[in-house]
């Protein structure tokens, strides 16, 4: 069984490897990503194990490798450009994050009413009556939307479906 591990560890980390590459350049550029996602994550973890057999079979070459600076330098750069792309986005507390479209609604939901009301074809006083009229708690058209919809107990995801409602009629 040994010998069979052995014999498959590396052909298994370079298909694997393979496979994560063009899956994760293709990720990189935004194609595919309904293909390219789960394939990347899934296969990834599965390239976990024939990676630590082809580390045992492997155990006393890699261990040389230690011996060189070349090793540290390495494992230093990668260390350090982990950390970089980590701690940005581990206390990011001003962002949520993800895709532009929900960071422009979002922004959006600052938007008073005033300033919003174009988008739907009305004037402020007429989006605001809208609002009402969807249920929501209007006292003024220099409110932002997200203040309307937390005065009227809804959330900002709620009142952005309700608008959503007024760009159909």
């Amino acid at each position: 069984m040994t010998s069979l591990l052995s014999r498959y560890a590396t052909p298994f980390t370079t298909g694997l490897f393979a496979v994560s590459l063009i899956s994760g350049v293709a990720l990189f550029f935004h194609l595919g990503q309904a293909a390219f996602h789960g394939m990347h994550e899934w296969l990834s973890m599965v390239l976990i194990l024939p990676f630590a057999l082809h580390l045992w079979k492997n155990w006393r070459s890699f261990l040389t490798y230690f011996k060189r600076p070349p090793m540290a330098i390495a494992a230093g750069l990668s260390l350090a450009a982990a950390i970089a792309f980590a701690v940005p986005a581990m206390t990011n507390t001003g962002r949520t994050g993800g895709p532009p479209q929900l960071a422009a609604l979002q922004a959006f939901g600052q938007a008073n009413i005033e300033t919003a009301a174009p988008w739907f074809g009305l004037d402020g006083e007429g989006l605001a009556k809208a609002l009402r009229d969807s249920g929501y708690t209007v006292s003024d058209t220099q409110e932002s939307l997200n203040d309307v919809a937390k005065a009227s107990g809804k959330s900002g995801r709620e009142i952005m479906g309700a608008l959503g409602g007024l760009m159909r009629h």
